[in-house]
């Protein structure tokens, strides 16, 4: 099958079950829902992207398994080049979009299990790599959108998987069958499910020997028996049911989304299994899909490029480009966003070949780069939200512009800089709102903190992965310590 365009991977959306509520009630119609429809786009970009000229050696690469032209979102990395093609790409969907795109996690996802399930086969004896390998052609062939889901609801943090009170806490085997087995449970937090063709899952955190029937990783069509989401709410986001939205929106075309992905006894045949009950091998997947998605986050400095571009404009309308202090905060952003992007590249240029044939991310630098992430952001944000001007929140809406007798008020006094259109500032400012505040701040500003996993989580995997013995016999040796004086 050829690379599906924009147009056609919205109408394959149609032709599946898709089963989603929001606000209590069934949505019968996804796709054209003015709420979820922006996130739709951003995925359709995607699409678009790999039939530009200008951008088909980021977007689209070849198959190492059956050396056709696929999308790169379907792809295992075969160099270093590749691992540094990625973020590339991540950085221009940021820059198309200003908002979340979605098809990362199920990229990460195919290159962690891709190497986990080699590393199992060899120790073990199982076919689980040959199965995956079949899946991935399919994916590859059929052009699809795949949710890599890796996060369960937990329940209580202070317990295992096997000792939480609801074992449905965490996704898990409820029965082995001759043909497969029958799975329940729920992953949370999951970008763009909804607008996914296939979801593959994933073990979220080590498990132990009792845990074992939690560990597992398996695939299912997103409209499979059993299978239901739960929209997840987003800040200013019914502005979208508002008639004629357009400047309230902010970003009035794209937007991300997540929801509460909830498997009710859903059953999996064998070839769409690719854990079962491996648990010494989940720690392994977990920590490989982690540094895959870390690295990811180079996607924000594309997002991070708009907003930039954002505030800039609303110095040029507020009158005040010239300003030392407004120069010096731009500046300042800058630094903070080329600094994600620079991690970004490091752990890229470091990655190593596994067994399997795929190329690994440095893990150390894959997680300072998150690290960096669930900071810079916010900063870059408090920023812009400073140039922008308190008018960014208190400021009139898209109707009063309108109104037959507020639309000269709003008209003369939300005027800025002299020649400046009244209507632009408000576009301008209202973008910033949406990165920051609104919609596309679930993409850009909370994600930045929780997704791909918590700070903390950052900070034990840069523990566990800084070799801090070693420094300390570098400072021995340097200091010509003698270490037969110690008794400690």
């Amino acid at each position: 099958m050829t690379l599906m365009t924009g147009k056609e991977y919205v109408e394959s959306l149609r032709n599946l079950d898709i089963k989603v509520y929001m606000f209590g009630e069934k949505v019968e119609n996804p796709v054209d829902n003015p709420i979820i429809r922006p996130s739709i786009n951003s995925v359709a970009m995607t699409y678009d992207l790999a039939h530009d000229p200008e951008y088909e050696d980021l977007m689209t690469t070849t198959s190492h398994l059956t050396g056709n032209r696929i999308n790169r979102f379907c792809h295992i990395h075969q160099s270093k080049e590749d691992l540094v093609k990625k973020i590339k790409m991540q950085r221009l969907m940021g820059q198309k979009t200003a908002s979340c795109f979605q098809r990362c996690v199920g990229m990460d996802a195919f290159n962690a299990i891709y190497s986990t399930t080699y590393e199992i086969d060899k120790e073990k004896g199982t076919n689980y790599h040959e199965r995956f390998k079949k899946y991935l052609v399919y994916c590859q062939d059929n052009d699809l959108v795949v949710d890599g889901a890796m996060t369960d609801p937990k329940g209580d943090r202070g317990l295992s998987p096997s000792q939480q009170e609801d074992p449905d806490m965490y996704v898990h085997i409820k029965e082995i069958r001759e043909d497969g087995i029958v799975v329940r449970g729920a992953k949370a937090h999951q970008t763009g499910s909804i607008n996914s063709h296939e979801h593959l899952i994933m073990p979220t955190i080590a498990m132990r020997e009792e845990d074992a029937a939690y560990a597992v990783s398996f695939a299912v069509p997103t409209d499979a028996k059993g299978v239901f989401m739960i929209y997840g709410r987003q800040s200013c986001d019914t502005r979208k049911l508002e008639d004629d939205a357009d400047i309230d929106l902010g970003n009035n075309t794209f937007g991300g989304q997540e929801a509460l992905v909830i498997f009710d006894d859903v059953f999996v045949p064998n070839e769409r299994i690719f854990m079962c009950k491996e648990w010494e091998y989940s720690g392994m997947l977990v920590e490989r899909f982690a540094g895959y998605h870390r690295q990811s986050y180079a996607c924000k400095t594309g997002v991070g490029d708009v907003l930039i571009g954002a505030a800039a404009l609303a110095a040029d309308y507020n009158g005040v480009p010239k300003a030392s202090h407004i120069k010096d905060k731009i500046i300042e952003m800058q630094h903070l966003n080329e600094t994600m992007w620079a991690c970004s590249l490091a752990c890229s240029y470091e990655g190593v070949k596994t067994e399997s044939g795929g190329y690994l991310i440095d893990l150390l630098l894959a997680n300072v780069c998150k690290q960096n992430v669930t900071r810079f952001p916010y900063d870059i944000a408090r920023l812009a939200e400073d140039i922008a001007g308190g008018l960014m929140v208190t400021m009139p809406s898209e109707k009063d512009l309108k109104g037959n007798f507020t639309g000269p008020w709003v008209e003369k006094f939300l005027k800025g800089k002299i020649g400046a259109d009244t209507e632009n500032r408000m576009r301008v400012l209202r973008l910033i709102e949406n990165i920051t505040l609104g919609t596309a701040a679930v993409g850009y500003r909370t994600e930045s903190m929780h997704g791909a996993g918590s700070p903390q989580a950052q900070r034990i995997m840069i523990a566990r992965q800084g070799n801090l013995e070693s420094k300390k016999e570098m400072a021995r040796k340097i200091a010509h310590l003698d270490v037969s004086k110690d008794n400690f």
